[in-house]
């Protein structure tokens, strides 16, 4: 169940080395807090700020390469994903290293939360040569991106707009990986048998579901297995 009214729960996402921490910073500023995660050792910053009349807690998970359950901190951020449900994911991308880390957006995206995307370090993208057209891939992902360069504050408003933005739109995007005939036919079987298990289509999106069984995920078989048995 989303987050109502005016106050706004955002998941900052990210790759190890995209600029996560300062994204995180630049937003927050000295409102913030420091604990750890239920029964583990890592660490959990959450902070605070207000835009437009909205209360914004945002939440820093994990850096992470993906959202498998090979390692402690995936775990972490993916649980805090499907179990806590965040309004939005703040998903930070290294515009300098951009086909690497568009793997975890894509992971992202499957899980079904609406996102913005913080196209970050925009000036080393540029100082490489390398010209990103915004609009275009905003269109391809179906979410909001807004280029960044956090150690120096730029895209500050543009991103606090974006997740108010999408706060209000309730529509998700329209991104969907096409994994092939093949594969798509079996995905397809899989979908329509989990969406038969009324536990299972209310607690967990399908298509991810679908996919994580085809990667014979350990967690995600876990998941199913629990949820048959109860």
């Amino acid at each position: 169940m989303r987050h109502k009214g005016n106050k706004i729960v955002v998941a900052v996402a990210g790759q190890p080395n995209s600029g996560k921490s300062t994204i995180f910073n630049m937003l927050t500023g000295a409102r913030q807090h420091v604990a750890n995660y239920p029964g583990v050792t890592v660490e959990k910053r959450t902070g605070k700020y207000s835009h437009n009349g909205n209360s914004v807690t945002l939440v820093d998970l994990p850096g992470t390469y993906s959202l498998t359950s090979y390692s402690q901190e995936e775990r972490i951020a993916r649980d805090f994903l499907l179990h806590e449900k965040p309004t939005c994911v703040l998903d930070i991308v290294d515009a300098s290293n951009l086909e690497r880390n568009l793997y975890l957006t894509f992971q992202l995206q499957e899980i079904g939360i609406p996102l913005v995307i913080a196209l970050n370090m925009m000036d080393v993208a540029q100082a490489r040569g390398h010209v990103i057209d915004t609009h275009k891939l905003s269109e391809l992902l179906g979410a909001p991106v807004v280029p960044t360069v956090g150690n120096k504050g730029k895209g500050k408003q543009e991103v606090k707009e974006a997740i108010v933005n999408t706060h209000k739109n309730t529509e998700n995007g329209s991104f969907r990986i096409d994994y092939g005939e093949k594969l798509e036919s079996i995905l397809g079987l899989l979908e329509k048998k989990l969406s038969e298990d009324l536990d299972i289509s209310a607690s967990y999106p399908v298509r991810w579901l679908s996919v994580k069984l085809m990667e014979n995920d350990s967690e995600a078989r876990r998941l199913v297995e629990k949820a048959v048995s109860a």
